[in-house]
């Protein structure tokens, strides 16, 4: 799968509010808006512990093709009011160019706000909405920023139009708000720079959206979840279409209930899903060891947040990969899969889902909160081809069926219930080839092999890695940190620096002659995760022999990792 060029002609704008104001709105709303003109997009909010009611964040980034990541401050912060904005004062970096809008009547705006050089720009968003009957301060707002972008004020009617008509606003009211906006605004000069591209066909989805696409396309056709942020609004999405699709999905009553009724659908021939984050990949771990034991295909999309425990639940952080790849007990091979953008969020978990079917075994797919909860405008992604999902299955017959034969390729074939005369018994004991519980060390050493041979020798094709540039300066790196980490390449490139970039969509099984050749001629290697403790980096010293220098950009959550800081890094070893 090839990535979409990136542009970095951008406009980025943070708006924020307290709850109510409709900050978050006003985001999804210029979005939309923008996409319509031309614009390729990307939002990400952001909200307190409580993740429902109070101040809220919202912060969009605009461009004339693909964004994959936010840069590295905000050309406008758009205040509806100041109330406990400073909880967000390290998202939002500005800088002298920065232009501040904020509500006349939101009163003065906070020292450490006014200490970024911006501009400050005071506007009566308040007094021209209460103007107008059943007028919204946060659409007078998108008014102004129109002015600002150069963005055709009907695509924002038609944008809030179809959300907020419901709430009693027709399209005449919708319009003089943001005409009044707009016309307010004109003191202040249109923002300079980046134009939309050609308006095209394009998506607009979350990340979780585009995950729970990919598992349709992939076959699932059960899902059993429970709800936890940042993870929910997937299974949200995914209800009503999987019911279309003749599929079903049910609220379980807890973490432990969801994956063992993935489990029991898929035994049952169903290719099924659930979909988490920390906490409850936690409690899922035993079950997943039992699918690995039982040669049970199942998918979790793990959707990461800070932790650990609650930890920072509306945050995003990459500080599951130890337990994703080494939290099942005994040895337990599986795989680990992680999207690299939010469309490729869909990819991701479409192939993932023809793994786990293809190779009888649970398939993890480490989204986080960054991939999974940013609606993104991006071009239609690409289906997974050249593979198939289709199970190995036995065929009914007489004679004796050896659920767990040994074979060239690690995969027996697997009988569904029902299949005459081939009944086996599918459960955690270990066991000899015909499924019979054995604790002999023969059996014990044939079915890990077995369990571990079938993963090393599948023909994973060339979509187990992104690969971009080449040099002897190469940057590793996984997940959603490929988008800062890609940015930083286009950006060191321009100045003359020849990055490679390396980005594996497979993580387990590791890959390490794979990983070699593209090593290849590398001597100086900078390694970037969103982690404390560098737990990529670890896991890459203990499976792949890296070149001699070495050096890692490693942060945890809750702020991201800014393409800046990879630069800085990349120019520092020039």
């Amino acid at each position: 799968m090839s990535n979409p060029d990136i542009s970095l002609d951008a406009v980025a704008i943070a708006i924020v509010g307290s709850g109510g104001a409709g900050a978050i709105t006003a985001g999804g709303l210029l979005l939309e808006a923008a996409s319509a003109a031309g614009w390729y997009g990307l939002m990400t909010r952001s909200v307190g512990p409580q993740i429902r009611g109070g101040e809220a964040l919202a912060m969009v980034r605009l461009a004339p093709a693909s964004v994959v990541t936010h840069g590295d401050h905000f050309d406008v912060l758009l205040a509806l009011d100041w109330h406990n904005v400073d909880r967000f004062i390290d998202e939002v970096p500005l800088n002298e160019h920065s232009l501040i809008l904020a509500d006349a009547e939101a009163g003065e705006a906070p020292a450490v706000i006014l200490a970024s050089g911006a501009q400050l720009q005071a506007l009566p968003l308040t007094y021209l909405a209460d103007d107008i009957s059943g007028g919204r301060a946060n659409v007078v707002a998108l008014g102004a920023l129109a002015h600002l972008l150069g963005l055709p004020l009907e695509h924002l009617v038609t944008a809030a139009g179809r959300m907020l008509t419901r709430k009693g606003l027709d399209s005449d009211r919708l319009r003089a708000m943001l005409q009044a906006g707009h016309a307010a605004a004109t003191c202040v000069d249109p923002l300079p720079g980046a134009q939309p591209a050609l308006p095209g066909t394009r998506w607009r989805l979350t990340g979780n959206e585009a995950a729970a696409l990919g598992a349709l396309r992939g076959g699932v056709r059960f899902a059993a979840v429970y709800p936890i942020t940042p993870a929910t609004d997937l299974s949200e999405w995914l209800a009503p279409r999987l019911h279309q699709l003749g599929g079903h999905l049910v609220q379980a009553e807890d973490e432990i209930a969801s994956i063992n009724m993935v489990l029991g659908a898929a035994y049952g021939g169903v290719p099924a899903l659930t979909a988490t984050s920390g906490p409850g990949l936690a409690l899922m771990t035993e079950t997943l060891g039992l699918a690995v034991a039982a040669e049970i295909p199942a998918v979790v999309v793990n959707v990461m947040r800070g932790g650990p425990s609650t930890g920072i639940p509306t945050k995003s952080e990459q500080s599951d990969l130890d337990i994703a790849l080494h939290g099942l007990h005994g040895d337990a091979p599986h795989l680990v899969l992680a999207p690299t953008t939010v469309g490729d969020c869909l990819f991701t978990t479409e192939w993932a889902v023809h793994l786990s079917e293809a190779l009888q075994c649970p398939a993890l797919v480490l989204s986080d909160q960054f991939l999974g909860q940013s609606v993104a405008v991006l071009d239609p992604p690409a289906p997974v081809t050249g593979d198939s999902s289709a199970r190995r299955l036995a065929e009914a017959g007489a004679g004796r069926y050896d659920r767990y034969a040994l074979s060239a390729d690690g995969v027996s074939p697997m009988a569904l219930p029902g299949t005459r005369g081939r009944q086996y018994t599918a459960d955690g004991l270990e066991h000899n080839p015909h499924g019979t519980p054995s604790s002999r060390a023969i059996d014990h050493q044939a079915q890990l092999d077995k369990r571990r041979d079938k993963l090393l020798r599948y023909d994973y094709g060339a979509d187990w890695v992104e690969v971009e540039g080449e040099g002897d300066l190469a940057v590793l790196t996984w997940g959603s940190m490929a988008g800062p980490v890609r940015e930083a390449a286009v950006r060191a490139r321009a100045q003359g620096l020849a990055v490679k970039v390396i980005v594996p969509r497979l993580l387990a099984p590791a890959q390490p002659a794979r990983l070699a050749a593209l090593l290849a001629g590398v001597q100086r290697l900078l390694v970037v995760e969103q982690s404390h403790s560098r737990q990529f980096y670890r896991y890459l010293r203990a499976h792949y022999a890296l070149p001699g220098a070495v050096r890692v950009l490693s942060q945890p959550g809750p702020l991201p990792i800014r393409p800046a800081a990879v630069l800085t890094q990349l120019l520092q070893w020039s």
